[in-house]
């Protein structure tokens, strides 16, 4: 299995986005962005009621469209109707996305798994990918999710994301669960690949272990310079955001 885009071309968070120039996150001015520039791209993929993939983070629509409510509830014929805050797109399936890019750059799948139990949306990405000549991979925080790809398609590299998982109340996790999740304990699960965690706890021991046990390392997001330092101390790459990492500055992304 060849990693070697995973450990050494850092990738575009959503694409690479600009709202200052109506390049919105998850569309295709932004794919497109990224694709010109050479960036791999990670994408967010959520279910639909019809059990679609769309290419969309928030749980929520409110943030980036007109439109309210939980994006599970919705139909991808109703979602496809919804336009993007600041552009004229709307929001595309994962089908969408794999035609635009068409192995042009590899692509980095998170599959937003909020129950922790893999199905649907597990197997409408796979069936999708199955046909798929690019190079891609997916990562998730759920080990369940990624555990039901290390079963079914083993040969598309996987990850295991993480964080530091402090107390938070929105999360419904007690410290149990954070500390399983923290220091990556389910990895027998998800078999991972390589991992992807969050700037903040680079320096920890889950990242350290993983390292010496030979898992590239994801570092996320990386938002300027500065953390682009600490990225480098601790992991392999970057998912990257609001600058283009070979600017010899760090200049801001200008479009």
């Amino acid at each position: 299995m060849d990693l070697t885009w995973i450990k050494s071309r850092p990738i575009a968070h959503r694409g690479l986005h600009d709202v200052r120039k109506g390049v919105i996150e998850n569309t295709p001015a932004a794919f497109e962005a990224a694709i010109a520039a050479g960036y791999p791209i990670e994408l967010d993929l959520q279910l639909t009621s019809d059990h679609e993939a769309m290419v969309f983070h928030d749980d929520k629509l409110d943030r980036l469209t007109s439109s309210t409510g939980k994006l599970y509830r919705q139909t991808s014929s109703e979602l496809r109707k919804l336009t993007i805050t600041g552009s004229t797109a709307t929001i595309p399936t994962f089908a969408d996305f794999l035609d635009l890019v068409d192995g042009r750059v590899p692509i980095l799948i998170e599959i937003k798994n909020k129950t922790g139990v893999a199905g649907p949306l597990e197997e409408r990405t796979a069936d999708l990918l199955k046909s798929y000549k690019g190079e891609a991979a997916v990562q998730c925080f759920a080990p369940q999710s990624m555990g039901w790809f290390a079963e079914n398609m083993p040969h598309i590299p996987r990850g295991q994301l993480s964080q530091p998982y402090p107390p938070d109340p929105a999360l419904n996790l007690n410290w149990i669960k954070r500390f399983v999740l923290r220091h990556m304990l389910l990895n027998r699960i998800s078999k991972p690949h390589f991992v992807a965690y969050r700037i903040d706890g680079l320096s920890g021991e889950a990242v350290t272990r993983a390292r010496r046990h030979g898992l590239p390392v994801l570092a996320w997001t990386v938002k300027t310079i500065g953390e682009r330092r600490i990225a480098a101390a601790h992991a392999d790459n970057i998912i990257f955001e609001n600058f283009l990492p070979e600017a010899s500055k760090g200049a801001a992304f200008d479009g």
